[in-house]
């Protein structure tokens, strides 16, 4: 249950990120609104993950992939384009989460 409660938690931190986007800096009510209940309920599920997941490796896989999954949906939704150096630097994201998922024997407690 800790890695799904982690996983909702990224999922609503995508779809809050994305609705901030559509909201236009809040001049658009309901994209406000929903991204503020979906950051809400990413709390809510994040705080749930900390009962059994280390603060920092929770907060490590929940940055990782969140940076990893609004990239992608800022390309394909939004049409927005990432350059080379995004691109090294989003690899280089998810190769630490993937080090720190292998090797550390701080992800096991």
């Amino acid at each position: 249950m800790k890695y799904l409660f982690l996983g909702l938690a990224i999922v609503f931190e995508v779809i809050g990120s994305s609705l901030l986007q559509a909201s236009h800096q809040f001049t658009r009510l309901l994209p406000g609104i929903m991204a503020v209940v979906c950051y809400l309920c990413c709390l809510y599920f994040f705080s749930s993950s900390l009962k059994s997941i280390p603060l920092g490796v929770a907060y490590a896989i929940w940055g990782g992939l969140g940076i990893v999954l609004t990239a992608l949906v800022s390309v394909f939704v939004f049409r927005q384009s990432l350059d080379i150096p995004a691109i090294i630097g989003i690899t280089m994201i998810v190769g630490g989460v993937i080090v720190m998922n292998v090797f550390s024997k701080s992800v096991s407690i």
